[in-house]
């Protein structure tokens, strides 16, 4: 693996923040910022052989910190909505920052995506680390967590999430990288093929929070478990589609048994680019770039407009604290949070 190191800016505090690059024996490239642990660029080859940027991103490191957008960030202490910023534990109501309308979003007002994390170099890619203490965010507990980013000569980019606390606390992490497999600033997603290993889904009111229940996804545009189009059912305007103009929705995946498994694969018709998501998450947070729009000025000057690129979040569900019928979301004491994603390049 040939791996790289260059200073990439000052962090908000006076911080070192370094751009970390890793390229495999096939030429396939990423590259990371250890502010916000965020994915800078992938190169991947298209079926020609002509590799092309596939995520969202900034040339620079006052970008990110300008524009905080989660593109490509680490996301953290919880992903997703939190229903009033507010959950109960041991009896204990918590109070979270508000900065979603009235609800929680990400984290809060400084996450994960805005902190400075301690990089390290390994034969593989990058390890990262944050102590995020007690209170931050008024989230209970001192918080360790280290994060590996590697990438093999299969072309899997792999994120390995690990966490403790010294007092009970919640968490669901995952990475909020942007995916255009045509190249980004090339069009939009809505012709991207998209397959997903997901029975159920999460219906949501129009502020995203959920209901509490879990929905199975057939004969609805939440069913991709034979292969659609992104854009091709956004005109069946059930509720959720026109709260948020497209889809923003976590699907329940199958197949859960704590070891990392197939879950979904978007494809590229034109560029012919493969990406196959393997992951222990029980969740996928699918969103279409509804949001986007045309205000962010990404690398080589292009403007990110609505539906230029789509995430496919592995996760929790949202809400998960305040939903007892959901999967957990808390860690304590002495337990070890361990999630592992794969992100798998192929062409077709």
């Amino acid at each position: 693996m040939n791996i790289t190191t260059k200073p990439f800016g000052t962090g908000p505090d006076g911080e070192d923040v370094n751009l970390y690059t890793f390229k495999n024996a096939n030429g396939v490239e990423v590259s990371i910022t250890n502010y916000g642990g965020a994915i800078t660029s992938i190169m991947t080859p298209n079926r020609n052989g002509v590799f092309g940027d596939v995520v969202l991103g900034y040339e620079t490191l006052d970008e990110y910190i300008k524009n905080p957008r989660y593109l490509g960030a680490l996301i953290g202490r919880f992903a997703n909505r939190i229903d009033g910023g507010k959950f109960s534990l041991n009896g204990v109501e918590y109070q979270l920052a508000q900065n979603n309308g009235a609800n929680h979003l990400h984290g809060g007002v400084k996450g994960f995506d805005k902190r400075v994390w301690q990089g390290t170099l390994t034969e593989s890619g990058l390890h990262l680390e944050y102590f995020s203490p007690d209170g931050e965010e008024n989230y209970p507990g001192n918080l360790s967590v280290a994060v590996d980013y590697s990438l093999n000569d299969e072309n899997e980019l792999r994120i390995d999430y690990h966490a403790t606390t010294d007092k009970d606390t919640i968490i669901n992490l995952t990475n909020h990288s942007y995916f255009n497999l045509g190249g980004q600033g090339h069009g939009t997603i809505l012709d991207h093929e998209l397959t997903v290993r997901a029975e159920s889904w999460i219906p949501v009111r129009e502020d995203l929070i959920p209901y509490g229940e879990i929905h199975l996804v057939r004969d609805t545009p939440m069913d991709f478990i034979r292969t659609h189009t992104i854009g091709a059912r956004l005109d069946e305007l059930i509720p959720e589609i026109s709260f948020s103009q497209g889809y923003d929705h976590t699907l329940s995946l199958g197949g859960r048994d704590g070891t990392v498994r197939w879950v979904a694969r978007l494809r590229d018709p034109v560029a012919g680019r493969v990406m196959e998501v393997f992951t222990t998450q029980p969740g996928i947070q699918l969103y279409s770039g509804n949001f986007l729009d045309g205000s962010l000025i990404g690398k080589g000057g292009v403007r990110y407009e609505k539906y230029a690129a789509v995430c496919l979040e592995t996760q929790h569900f949202p809400d998960s604290p305040n939903q007892p019928n959901y999967p957990s979301t808390v860690l304590r004491v002495g337990e070890v949070y361990n999630e592992s994603t794969i992100y798998k390049f192929l062409t077709a």
